[in-house]
């Protein structure tokens, strides 16, 4: 039986630092997500933003932990130099790690078409905060050139691509074999409410300010793990009493996925 604990970034999970707590049973095997590395080690970092991914390389966490990106695609160097030309790409859309190596990965979005994508999602959702939309459609817009070792222990993502990072994460633990996943910090996200998530207002985040999301996709997510994986028990660790399913329709309710308090969730992974 293969334990693996998935930590997302709501900031339910504020509480819990694993560099300060002890899992006692050995067992356990820890996934978590973007920013997480700041702040404690885990066994395994998923990355899908393209920014992210070029702060965790150029810091070299990858060497000594297992690190996985999408859309991780190794080219010459040289692409990088060429790719551009007869573009008018202004260059602060152009975000390069610091130290040239031989080889590079090339990410990102076109910024081109960015105007024309804010105004006809201005035209279809007239009733959403305009100053928020426009954040958060030019998050990530640009090209993030990272280079990179020829060999190195990245590993690239092929299912699933387009995802959250901590669902993506939970999808990659039941790959890699888990029986029992204990999830803790996917909070449901609103747009009602301010963001949720322990990194916002710092580097590769949104505003500290920003709203939240509509939580639909994310759910659909989610749910698609619990189905595709109807042999792996998920228990969610909830914090808050409106996280509990009585109180709160809208949390997903499966056969394998049951919910935790903190107090449970520490006895049963053993956490000092």
């Amino acid at each position: 039986m293969t334990k693996h604990l998935v930590l997302g970034n709501g900031e339910s999970r504020a509480w819990f630092n694993p560099s300060e707590k002890k899992i006692v049973t050995n067992d356990v095997i820890t996934w978590g997500c973007n920013a997480i590395y700041r702040d404690v080690m885990v066994d395994n970092l998923v990355a899908v933003d393209y920014g992210m991914q070029q702060e965790i390389y150029e810091t070299s966490f990858y060497k000594d932990n297992q690190c996985w990106f999408a859309n991780w695609s190794r080219l010459p160097a040289e692409v990088a130099d060429v790719l551009f030309m007869g573009y008018d790409i202004p260059k602060e859309f152009i975000h390069r790690s610091k130290i040239k190596k031989e080889h590079c990965v090339v990410s990102g979005k076109d910024p081109s078409s960015l105007q024309d994508k804010i105004s006809a999602a201005i035209d279809q959702n007239p009733s959403l905060d305009m100053k928020d939309l426009r954040m958060k459609m030019e998050k990530d817009v640009g090209v993030w050139i990272t280079y990179v070792d020829e060999e190195d222990s990245i590993n690239t993502i092929d299912f699933p691509v387009g995802w959250s990072a901590g669902n993506t994460a939970m999808h990659l633990a039941c790959q890699q074999g888990a029986t029992e996943i204990y999830i803790l910090g996917f909070d449901l996200s609103s747009y009602d409410e301010p963001l949720n998530n322990i990194y916002k207002g710092t580097d590769n985040y949104l505003s500290s300010d920003a709203r939240g999301f509509n939580p639909v996709n994310w759910q659909n997510q989610m749910q698609t793990v619990f189905r595709e994986f109807k042999d792996v028990q998920f228990s969610w660790v909830v914090s808050r009493p409106w996280d509990w399913p009585d109180a709160k329709e809208e949390l997903i309710q499966e056969n394998n996925l049951s919910y935790l308090t903190k107090t449970q969730f520490c006895d049963k992974l053993n956490i000092l």
